[in-house]
């Protein structure tokens, strides 16, 4: 018997269960080789098999077993248009906020710039404060706050530091360094600006989203404003969000705390994450488009799993387009969608979403 399932593309593949199996332990297999974690279970394994072969188009998770969901990107999903995953209703944030809660009955809400980068909202702090302040007061649920680092607004031509991949291709690699290390703690300066003046306002929580996009100095920066942050703003939950299983090292020798930055897998990256003061962190598993659903998901809870085990502080892993075991597609099929959320619920563990 075949059971329908997805390619990491998205697209609809048929697959025995022998098959299905096969690439679950090919999966989990790959992931505790390169992250240096133990594989799944057999019986874990056979838990995964059964939720990917369940007849349903839907799956969910027993009763009791629900998790909280946090968001990103906002109110961009509700007024963007689709091939930006949202659904084009013309609203203003403040509207898009109250639909999250009333129609979506969602656990927490996140406002966020258009541009959806810290470094645009330094300028316009004000305005912000007062879109800020209305939502808090039209809102019950948690309201977040939510960026990219985006550490790539910093170097030329849109910001004031030397773009630092020419450099490196020009064998120019202590100026490469330098222009990374000054964008970084231009960052730490701007968010430590921006969440204070929102933490004034009555902010619930800040969420730095897509952390280490920028390789090895985009999460340095985020691990350091969190920081300062927390000192200055101690009642401010922080949730950080990555963009990779591993971080990039562009620069190569940053360190937090004593350890090396370049490398790091996400266990190792929840555990700085909770010694800068991360109160949420969100590890990210990549999809590879053009290897089956069963192996991607199978990657994805293994180096999750451990991640979980590993952190002291709540992991809301990042589910969605092309992360998490779901397929590299704009809407992600529900179907591997509810697959992969019931799999990092039952099996690895997670505390949200």
């Amino acid at each position: 018997m075949d059971y329908l399932t997805r390619m990491g593309d998205g697209r609809p593949v048929r697959m025995s269960k022998e098959q299905i199996k096969a690439d679950i332990e090919a999966g989990t297999k790959d992931a505790a080789e390169k992250a240096h974690v133990p594989e799944l279970s057999g019986a874990e394994q056979e838990h995964l098999l059964e939720i990917i072969t369940d007849p349903n188009r839907l799956v969910a998770v027993e009763p009791g077993r629900e998790v909280v969901l946090t968001h990103d990107v906002g109110p961009l999903k509700v007024m963007a248009d689709q091939s930006n995953s949202g659904v084009s209703i013309p609203c203003s944030r403040e509207q898009a906020m109250c639909i999250y809660e009333k129609a979506f009955s969602a656990d927490t809400a996140e406002l966020g710039h258009i541009d959806y980068s810290f470094k645009p909202v330094k300028p316009i702090i004000t305005q912000e404060q007062s879109v800020l302040q209305n939502v808090l007061h039209m809102t019950i649920l948690p309201i977040f706050y939510g960026a990219m680092p985006n550490l790539g607004l910093y170097y030329a031509p849109d910001g004031p530091f030397p773009e630092p991949i020419g450099l490196i291709k020009d064998r120019k690699i202590g100026e490469a360094k330098e222009s990374m290390e000054n964008a970084a703690h231009r960052f730490v300066e701007d968010l430590e600006y921006i969440t204070v003046r929102l933490y004034e306002v009555g902010l619930d929580a800040l969420n730095i989203d897509t952390t280490g996009a920028g390789g090895d100095a985009d999460f340095y920066a985020s691990l350091t404003a969190t920081e300062k942050i927390k000192k200055e703003c101690p009642y401010l939950c922080v949730e950080m969000g990555m963009a990779g299983e591993f971080i990039l090292g562009f620069h190569t020798e940053l360190k937090y705390q004593g350890v090396k930055l370049a490398g790091l897998w996400p266990h190792q990256q929840a555990s700085l994450a909770e010694k800068a003061g991360v109160d949420i962190f969100g590890p990210v598993v990549n999809t590879k488009p053009s290897l089956s659903f069963p192996l991607n998901i199978a990657r994805a809870v293994t180096l999750v799993k451990h991640c979980v085990k590993e952190s002291k502080i709540p992991i809301h892993v990042n589910m969605g387009m092309g992360v998490g075991g779901i397929p590299m597609y704009e809407t992600p099929p529900v179907d591997a969608v509810t697959r992969a959320s019931k799999a990092m619920v039952e099996i690895a563990e997670v505390d949200g979403l």
